[in-house]
Order: C-alpha cells, then sequence, then structure tokens
C-alpha cells in the first residue's frame, strides 16, 4: 500500500508514542510504502531540528534516520491548489505522483479535503485502526 505521511505524524512518531509512533514503525518495518519528495524530507528534518532546540520530548534520531531511509523518493511533477495551507498542497502533489491511496495526517487543513483524485486524507488513528491492527 503506497501512502505519504504529513509531518506532523512524522514528528508525532518521531517524539512521542501512540499511532504516529505506529505508522513511523510500519514504515520501517516494510509494512507501508511511504513516498516523498526533497522538498517534504526537507521539511521534516527542519522540524525535527526546530523541535529538538526546544527540547520537547524524546527524539529516536536512530528511528528517524530508518524512516527517512527507507522512504521511496520520487520527484513531483503535479502542481496542485487546493488547500487553505498552500504548503500542504505539496503533499498531494506526491501522492497523485506515487499513485498513493491515503495521506496519512493530523492536519486539518488536509483532513478537511477528506479526498482528492481518489487520494483520501486519514488520521494516524484510522490508518492504524484499519490497516496496521
Amino acid at each position: 500500500m503506497r501512502i505519504v505521511v504529513d509531518t506532523n505524524v512524522v514528528i508525532s512518531g518521531t517524539f512521542f508514542k501512540g499511532n504516529p509512533r505506529r505508522v513511523v514503525e510500519a514504515i520501517i518495518k516494510s509494512e507501508v510504502d511511504a513516498y516523498a519528495t526533497t522538498d517534504i524530507v526537507d521539511e521534516y528534518q527542519g522540524v525535527v531540528r526546530r523541535i529538538i532546540e526546544r527540547g520537547v520530548g524524546t527524539f529516536d534520531g536512530s528511528g528517524f534516520i530508518r524512516f527517512i531511509a527507507d522512504l521511496n523518493l520520487i520527484e513531483s511533477f503535479t502542481e496542485v491548489s487546493v488547500c487553505r495551507d498552500p504548503d500542504d498542497n505539496k503533499f498531494i502533489s506526491c501522492a497523485i505522483d506515487a499513485e498513493a491511496l491515503y495521506i496519512v495526517s493530523g492536519d486539518k487543513d488536509l483532513l478537511d479535503l477528506k479526498e482528492y483524485e481518489g487520494i483520501q486524507m486519514i488520521t494516524a488513528a484510522d490508518f492504524v485502526e484499519k490497516y496496521l491492527k
């Protein structure tokens, strides 16, 4: 199954436990195939740096490195402008070009879309409940 993971799920899964951690672990264990672009990975890394500087949570550095290594990096050519937050459009573009079924997110701007061109926006909790039992 192909998915794209929004930054908030990656950060929550890297610094905290719960459903976001389960999604990150599923990617590391190759239970699902996650796709990203270099722009998305740059965002993940930038937010991780800022959180480390703030000293919030417990950083699983080796898990984060394994997560990044297990991503399928693609170039995204599709341009969309459908999100209230323009920064979120890159996740939809990536999902379209990766032919992903889901964007796993905790971002209200993405989740409110519910679906775009057959790609479902789903929370980490719902994704874990439906696919990672």
